[in-house]
């Protein structure tokens, strides 16, 4: 006979995960234990909701850091023993967002897939930059969830209830309402939920005037979430303070703290470049390897888009005009 055992001097669950001493009346059980341990933990991680983090940025270029902002919001989320993530998807934005010293999405889409070839649970995601014009972070958002819930809707429903005859229309007019009520809540039932993961600074640019619309953030903020790393210096908490909307929301946008400082960003990584100083170790070997086959920056590269609006003040401004 098995029997499963917390050890008492360790607490119930740590970091979402429950732990179990084996006891073994005879020999050769212990494999029927170990059985009964995982189906436990199946059992606890099924309970947790399913996550995917979602990067929407420049990447201009890709550098160590940006990776490292994923697994330190991984080993945040998990640890709060609510989620499990299942994946990371970096998004390239697109070239039509017209940043000053943004490089075609052409070479920070292939740096970013070389930075995540090694990776179990990283992809890089192509469909915003691939589109048209410049996309809002809400829309991406909304793209990838649908995109979870699309695949969910293709897994196997049950059959449809047959009514006997002669029960009466408002009966069987119940039990149809009922059916599709069900099959609609089981159809989102167990979907991966995306969050946003960002810096700091995220939360200051809302707000900049123009920069976001009021509505997008709300979508952002209300129906998705944050996964805010911050560092020393950044002031987050003050941030969600001052506004009145993230405040409102402030149960949705969790703050991890990155007690390893790093300084790192993709403007200091192109002024390196730009005058012919070393990044190796500042970004995964494979890119800098491509950014030196191709010779991707330089003062020239630097300036372009120079002088013009980036696209969503353009366009956010353009619409509190009519």
């Amino acid at each position: 006979m098995c029997k499963l055992q917390r050890p008492s001097n360790l607490p119930a669950r740590g970091f979402g995960v429950t732990v179990f001493l084996c006891k073994n009346n005879k020999e050769g059980v212990g494999t029927s234990c170990l059985n009964q341990q995982l189906r436990i933990l199946s059992m606890e991680n099924s309970e947790k909701t399913e996550l995917v983090l979602l990067a929407c940025g420049s990447f201009n270029p890709i550098t160590n850091m940006h990776l490292r902002l994923f697994e330190l919001a991984k080993d945040y989320m998990n640890g709060t023993g609510k989620y499990r993530v299942i994946k990371g998807i970096i998004s390239p934005v697109n070239d039509a967002y017209r940043k000053k010293g943004l490089i075609s999405a052409h070479h920070r889409v292939i740096m970013a897939e070389l930075a995540t070839k090694n990776s179990q649970w990283l992809e890089v995601d192509t469909w915003e930059s691939l589109q048209k014009e410049w996309t809002e972070t809400a829309t991406v958002l909304r793209h990838h969830q649908e995109k979870l819930e699309a695949g969910r809707h293709d897994a196997p429903q049950d059959s449809p209830v047959l009514e006997r005859p002669g029960r009466k229309r408002k009966r069987a007019e119940q039990r149809q309402d009922f059916s599709q009520k069900k099959s609609v809540e089981k159809k989102t039932a167990g979907v991966p939920k995306v969050k946003l993961l960002c810096g700091a600074d995220l939360l200051e640019s809302f707000s900049v005037p123009n920069l976001w619309k009021g509505e997008d953030v709300a979508q952002i903020l209300g129906h998705y979430g944050l996964v805010c790393i911050t560092r020393t210096g950044n002031d987050a908490q003050k941030f969600i303070y001052e506004s009145d909307l993230l405040w409102q929301h402030q149960d949705n946008i969790h703050l991890v703290h990155e007690w390893i400082t790093n300084d790192i960003s993709s403007t200091k990584i192109r002024q390196a470049l730009r005058r012919g100083q070393s990044i190796r170790y500042l970004v995964p070997d494979l890119v800098l390897e491509y950014i030196e086959k191709h010779q991707l920056y330089s003062s020239e590269s630097e300036e372009r888009n120079a002088g013009v609006t980036l696209a969503p003040l353009r366009k956010n401004t353009a619409q509190l005009s009519l």
